[in-house]
Parts: structure tokens; sequence; C-alpha cells
């Protein structure tokens, strides 16, 4: 009995991965036919990578994703780290916690909305700068327990001991949470990068009309046809955010042995 319970318990296991990455795999094989999508298999070809890397275009949207995201996750960083040094230096932020799970529990449209009206109540043109504000609030829901929970496990004994031997509060923040930190801050980061390179709902609505990431360009496409540049595309993010995804694990796998 037990051993038919596992047996099935492995074949839905194998089933959920088959139902999530088979339209994965069939969106990489396609993006080799030399026929239009959507259509039959037809040959192999490398033309729609060549068009790829000749749309300027799109290599434009490309180069903003990823400053708005670059952006964002330094100053999202910067600012977690901010508020654990004020816990670390004596300042009381339990009760301010809560308010930083908000990205987990409101849905992103109406944070999205929300910064919006934001923005126009006080008269702020959107753009670039509105856009790298809206990730920055997106990704502080992320960073702020990620990076606290492994703060919270620390042993306390550590920054007694520098005390003692008369390090100062930034002296014992800089060099040794910090190097404790290091596998929260890798896999944070990492996270939310790709969160903001990927996100389309605040880049929608708070990036205006002078500002086009990839998920905008990519819509924008969509309305005019689907193109295999598309798939050629999609395969190349595909890979990026495996090779992002395998960092954020490993660094989380260090993390746990560290502690």
């Amino acid at each position: 009995m037990n051993t038919r319970y596992k047996k099935s318990h492995l074949s839905l296991i194998i089933a959920t991965y088959i139902f999530l990455y088979l339209p994965i795999l069939v969106l990489i094989i396609f993006s080799f036919n030399n026929q239009k999508f959507p259509s039959h298999w037809s040959g192999f070809t490398w033309n729609w990578y060549i068009e790829l890397f000749q749309e300027s275009a799109l290599w434009n949207a490309c180069f903003t994703s990823f400053f708005v995201a670059t952006v964002s996750t330094i100053i999202t960083l910067f600012m977690a780290l901010s508020l654990i040094f004020f816990h670390f230096s004596g300042g009381k932020i339990q009760k301010t916690l809560p308010l930083f799970y908000t990205n987990l529990i409101i849905p992103e449209i109406m944070l999205s909305i929300s910064l919006l009206t934001f923005f126009v109540f006080f008269k702020v043109s959107l753009g670039i700068t509105t856009l790298i504000i809206a990730h920055t609030v997106l990704g502080l829901g992320f960073a702020v327990p990620m990076i606290y929970s492994r703060y919270s496990q620390l042993d306390p004994s550590i920054f007694q001991a520098a005390k003692t031997l008369g390090a100062s509060s930034y002296q014992t923040f800089t060099t040794i949470v910090l190097p404790l930190l290091k596998p929260a801050l890798i896999s944070s980061s990492v996270l939310i990068f790709i969160l903001s390179f990927d996100d389309f709902i605040f880049s929608c609505f708070c990036a205006g009309t002078s500002v086009e990431t990839v998920s905008l360009y990519l819509l924008s496409m969509l309305r005019l046809g689907i193109s295999p540049i598309i798939n050629a595309l999609s395969t190349l993010l595909f890979l990026i955010s495996a090779v992002a995804a395998l960092i954020f694990l490993k660094s989380k796998s260090k993390g746990d042995n560290l502690i």
C-alpha cells in the first residue's frame, strides 16, 4: 500500500512538472522553426535570433528594463539595510514590519493604481523616475522580510563580543553583520531584479508614454500579431531567469548552512 502511494505521488509530481514546463519547451523548440508562429514544424533555422539581435527598438526596451531593475534593486537593498541598521542601533521596527508584507497581500494592480493616483495628485510627471519608485516599492515587500528574517537568526553574542572589544555599531554592522547577511542580500537582490525586469502591471501604470520596457514592447508587438522574434526573446529571457534562479537557490542553501 505504501509503495503504491509513493508511485502515485511520484506520478502526480511528474505530471505537474510536465504541465508547467511543457509549454516552455514547445516555445523554445518553435523559436528555431523556419515558419512563422503558429504553424507546424517545417525545419530548423537561426533567422529569428538573427532578426532579434537586429531589432534596435527591442534592445532599447531591454536596456530600459535592465536599468530600471538595477537601480530599483540597489535602492531597495540600501533602504532595507538602513532599516536593519536602525534596528541594530537600538531602534524599534517590529510594529512597522507588517507594512512591508502588503505586497504579498494586496493585489499588484491595486498598488499600481494607488501609486498612479499618488503621482497624479502631487503632479509628478510619469517617466523612468516614477517607474523606479514603483519597482522599489514592489521590491521592499520582498527584501525587508527576507533580510530581517536572516538577521533575526544571527547569534546576538557575536555583537556583544564586538561591542566588548570596543567596536562601534557601524563597525560591527559593516564588518560582522553584512558578511553574515550576504546570502540573504544575494538571494533578495536576484529576486527583486527578476520581479522588476519582468514586471508589467507597474510598468503599464507608472511608466507613462515616454518609457518602454520589455513587457510593454512585447504587448505592442502582440497587438500587431505574434512574431517568432517573441519566441526567440522569450527563450533568452528564460535562460537568463534560470541562471538567476540557480544563483538564488545556491545562495539560499549557503545561507541555510551558515546559520
